[in-house]
């Protein structure tokens, strides 16, 4: 299965965020080259749990800063965060079941595309804005 690009759309301009976004892609893709070795199924599972733990460390940097600067929809992107992380366990969970690796990296692959392209370029551009303004004082 082919990697995930990096395109610019996701980088946020915040240094942090975008090093936790770059970090998660990173680990995705490592996931996608080593489920093709069928040797591998122990380090991919073992690269799900990584992946798991970015994703939530992610997030948890993003939800500090929102209750830091009182981000008004603070509540409905939290919800998002909290969706995509029961989904991605299911699917992580789904991946140890015999013969169902290949389905799961798949649904976790799509989930993590879905996740940039909709909740990174759109909600976390909109965070990262607010944020720089507060942060300069504004």
């Amino acid at each position: 299965m082919s990697q995930i690009e990096w395109k610019e759309q996701y980088t946020l301009g915040d240094e942090g965020f975008d090093e936790d976004i770059k970090k998660i892609v990173e680990r995705m893709n490592k996931i996608l080259h080593a489920y093709e070795q069928p040797e591998s199924q122990k380090d991919v599972l073992e690269e799900l749990r990584f992946l798991g733990n970015n994703l939530a460390i992610s997030f948890s940097h993003q939800e500090y800063r929102m209750k830091k600067y009182l981000y008004p929809p603070y509540f409905s992107h939290k919800r998002e965060h909290d969706s995509f992380l029961e989904k991605y366990k299911k699917y992580r969970e789904e991946a140890g079941k015999e013969g169902e690796l290949v389905a799961a990296v798949m649904k976790i692959r799509g989930i993590i595309e879905e996740w940039l392209e909709n909740h990174v370029i759109v909600e976390d551009k909109k965070l990262v804005a607010f944020l720089k303004k507060k942060e300069q004082g504004m």
